[in-house]
């Protein structure tokens, strides 16, 4: 299989969307410079010094369009320890939350949420 190895989000205000990220979810921004198109790099995970590949791995899933459910676009999930916690920082980071948390069986606890640049992408509580 060919697995996915990068995601990229659209932003209009560099300074905001790297602190909503940073602030909410912990990740590592490196703006790359107007030589780079202003291009900034994200880190969601660390990598394992002896091979140098992250440590954890992107998968995805397909979902069918529903007509009524909001954003319905190429999005990313992102794992969280607690979910209502995380969801605490989206709002004080002046972010939306999109409805109430569900439960997916076998996976765990799911909502979607906006980002501070009008992506919409969701978060994971696992199963434990």
């Amino acid at each position: 299989m060919n697995p996915v190895v990068h995601f990229e989000l659209p932003y209009t205000q560099a300074d905001r969307v790297q602190k909503f990220y940073g602030k909410v979810f912990g990740w590592k921004t490196k703006p790359l410079g107007s030589e780079m198109g202003d291009y900034i790099l994200v880190t969601t995970a660390e990598s394992d010094a002896k091979s140098g590949e992250a440590a954890g791995a992107i998968n995805g899933g397909l979902f069918p369009v529903k007509p009524d459910w909001p954003d319905q676009y190429p999005s990313i999930v992102i794992g969280v320890g607690d979910i209502q916690e995380t969801m605490n920082r989206i709002g004080e980071q002046g972010s939306e939350v999109l409805g109430e948390p569900h439960i997916i069986p076998g996976f765990g606890r799911y909502i979607a949420f906006r980002d501070t640049e009008g992506n919409r992408n969701s978060i994971l509580q696992p199963k434990m």
